[in-house]
């Protein structure tokens, strides 16, 4: 049992707290848990919980059945969220987001490290991994570089925006090592270290915390509980293989571990595939299995030249192998709820422009920095959900009532930036949206997410199948799951404005006989219960959400709204000359230059009839510096041309 101590808490009355404790047949321990103050009860006693939780001094008190107190899911019902990396902590592991850390099992030197930490970051890792010190099973095997290696690890991440994390094999190594790294890593070797696990819990710094290879789920999590009990707030569970009977892989990567931890833990859960097979080969396989199992990130060993490593060449992705391994997880995300992460790039030295960004950053906060982000819809809202997955679910944001509201938000500035849906797989275009774009020429494009919609029935705690007469939705929701709802004809519809205000209405009315169909995060939100999960008829629906932010009022060309982010993707609207062959001479200007179509869609013209405008998105090549003279060169085939901006899409 876990007592929570409240922060204004007196030393009388948490002496009373354990006298309390004792006095009822429990052993009693201070505990530290990050900023709270804990008191931790073991041993056979009986205890009224309201009672104990009514004392003085007292927050709250959890009830565990576990003996890994502080890492249960008891404990802390919600999933912890890791923050690493400066004050802010840019970087997040856990939620909604995929984190992905990759970097050489060893530092050989200061170019080599710099090189790879380049690499990797140009294909989307936010953090740095890397050995400086490497406990290996042949004494004559390299050893790393010691501090001076974590210096030039430190250098690299600094360099490209990157927190590093790196190994600590001794407690004596750890206070010097404290300054010059931002995540501590205790290898599988040293998970049952208790010294060394004791240490670095009291130094305060989140713990990357690697499954020993014979360990089972309950000791790796009683060592997580070790780091814990000793103060620190952040640990990061890490599932590597186990040793079993199998010798064609390294280890065997024991993929179910990953769903009955998450289960078990609050904890973020991240999967090192590269030692789980140690084969070049399967690498990639095993990481894109793990993701799809529920795994929150990747820890991947990647080098420029892995035939010449001094550590696990073998299983060292080469760079180019890393960046496919990149996209296929982008392409995965969506279907499994989540959001490959991405931070800033840091400034190029000397100017005012992110490094690769093609043009001048915008006056405004870059994604992943906290910022005030509009959404329409209640609570809950599938939009909201999108929200979080881009900006993290701790992201400040304000309601609207309407689409245009966002746009409003974002032009007046009581919003840093705005989301919105602009087209669902299932239902096409929203195109409302895309008009408010051509209204709004001061807002831009810039980034995108795409969410996949699973609808719920969704009711109050007391309510079931039998006793539902009405179901309100949005009718899109209605459209989405009309196989289900044709099995209940009794059911009368009722349309709302928004999924989540549909929930929101029951919640208000206590009403039992009403459902709504929207978003299990509706229902927790609002306190309701899922009746039943998966009710769209077909479970490939995907909405595509657009960022939008506010244009820089100088002209800084096609690329002011990717900020640091290199785009990959464009949207533009435009109209053409009535003659033979206008759109074509667009369409070739576009081909010519290499540029890829993936969207184009006509739209008749507000208050002109019969007369049409195309909506398009585009791939950006990778030479960048095609993309503007062809965008210019399609200026002169087209009408009414508009640019809505340059951003990372998910291709």
């Amino acid at each position: 049992m876990i007592v929570v101590l409240s922060k204004n808490v007196t030393s009388h009355d948490k002496e009373l707290v354990r006298i309390y404790l004792r006095d009822r047949g429990f052993a009693v321990r201070d505990q530290q848990f990050g900023e709270d103050e804990l008191i931790g009860a073991a041993g056979k006693g009986v205890v009224d919980l309201r009672e104990l939780g009514l004392l003085p001094g007292v927050e709250r008190v959890a009830a565990t059945s576990k003996p890994y107190e502080l890492a249960s899911r008891e404990t802390k019902a919600e999933d912890s969220i890791v923050s690493v990396g400066g004050p802010e902590g840019n970087v997040k592991i856990g939620g909604s987001r995929i984190t992905v850390i990759a970097g050489p099992c060893a530092v050989e030197s200061r170019e080599q490290i710099r090189e790879t930490a380049e690499t990797v970051r140009e294909s989307g890792a936010v953090l740095l991994r890397g050995g400086a010190y490497k406990p290996r099973t042949s004494p004559y095997a390299f050893q790393g570089l010691g501090l001076k290696g974590l210096e030039y690890m430190k250098e690299a991440g600094e360099a490209c925006g990157m927190p590093i994390v790196t190994e600590v094999v001794s407690p004596e190594l750890a206070v010097d090592m404290k300054d010059l790294t931002d995540m501590f890593q205790i290898g599988a070797r040293n998970m049952q270290n208790f010294e060394l696990l004791k240490k670095v819990g009291a130094l305060g710094k989140p713990v990357l915390l690697k499954r020993g290879p014979s360990a089972t789920i309950e000791e790796w999590l009683l060592s997580a509980e070790y780091l814990l009990a000793a103060g620190t707030k952040d640990v990061v569970l890490c599932e590597r293989g186990i040793r079993t009977f199998e010798t064609y892989t390294r280890n065997t990567l024991d993929i179910s571990a990953i769903p009955v931890v998450k289960a078990l833990s609050h904890l973020p859960v991240i999967v090192d595939p590269s030692h789980a097979v140690g084969i070049r080969a399967k690498v990639a396989s095993a990481a894109l299995a793990a993701i799809a199992a529920g795994a929150d990130g990747l820890t991947v060993e990647v080098h420029p030249r892995p035939d010449d490593a001094l550590s696990d060449g073998p299983q060292s992705l080469y760079p180019e192998q890393f960046e496919k391994l990149m996209r296929d997880i982008e392409a995965l995300a969506p279907v499994v709820g989540k959001e490959l992460l991405r931070t800033p790039r840091p400034k190029a030295p000397g100017t005012g422009s992110p490094s690769g960004a093609g043009g001048a950053s915008p006056k405004i906060p870059e994604p992943g920095q906290k910022q005030l982000t509009a959404y329409n819809g209640e609570s809950g809202a599938f939009a909201e959900q999108a929200l979080m997955r881009v900006f993290g679910e701790e992201a400040p944001r304000i309601q609207v009532q309407s689409f245009k509201g966002i746009f409003d938000a974002v032009l007046e500035g009581s919003a840093e930036a705005g989301i919105v849906p602009v087209e669902n797989s299932l239902a096409g275009s929203i195109h409302e949206n895309y008009d408010l774009f051509l209204r709004y020429p001061d807002i831009a494009i810039a980034g995108e997410v795409k969410l996949r919609i699973v609808h719920c029935l969704i009711a109050d705690a007391r309510a079931d199948m039998d006793s539902i007469t009405i179901v309100r939705s949005h009718p899109q929701g209605f459209a989405q799951c009309r196989n289900f709802l044709d099995k209940h004809p009794s059911w009368t519809l009722e349309a709302c404005t928004d999924t989540a205000g549909a929930v929101a209405s029951i919640a208000r009315e206590g009403a039992v006989k009403v459902a709504a169909i929207a978003g299990a995060a509706a229902a927790k939100v609002h306190g309701l219960k899922v009746l039943k999960e998966g009710i769209e008829t077909n479970p490939l629906n995907y909405t595509r959400f657009l960022i939008i932010r506010r244009r820089n009022s100088e002209n800084t060309g096609f690329f002011e709204s990717a900020g640091s982010e290199k785009p990959n993707k464009a949207s533009l609207v435009f109209s053409v000359p009535d003659k033979p062959g206008s759109l074509f001479a667009c369409l070739k200007t576009m081909a010519d230059r290499g540029i890829n179509l993936s969207k184009l869609e006509s739209r008749p013209i507000q208050g002109k009839p019969w007369e049409y405008q195309f909506y398009v998105d585009v791939t950006i090549p990778e030479r960048e510096e095609a993309f503007a003279p062809a965008m210019e060169e399609l200026k002169v085939h087209t009408e009414d041309f508009h640019f809505l901006g340059a951003y990372r899409g998910s291709l």
